[in-house]
């Protein structure tokens, strides 16, 4: 028969078996966020270039491209480090 301590004994060992489960699950999830957050990142870039592009073409400023696409990419490291120095 099991007696308090060894079942206190099998307890504490199912509870670290669960604890270092979730742990793997944690950082496993942790990853795909990393993943998916730089995807975004990327696919955000490439919407706003795809954007500049058709408004250029609308405008029928194509020659200008470089310098709107410049433009575009300051006005969002001003905004990304406003954000990042708020987030701190």
């Amino acid at each position: 028969m099991i007696n308090d301590d060894q079942a206190k004994l099998i307890l504490m060992s199912e509870f670290i078996e669960q604890k270092v489960r979730k742990e793997k699950e944690l950082e496993f999830y942790q990853e795909e966020l990393q993943k998916l957050t730089s995807k975004i990142q990327y696919l955000t870039r490439e919407v706003d270039l795809t954007s500049t592009i058709i408004e250029l073409i609308k405008t029928d400023n194509v020659y200008d491209f470089k310098e709107k696409w410049v433009e575009q990419e300051e006005k969002k490291n001003l905004l990304s480090n406003k954000n990042d120095r708020g987030r701190t």
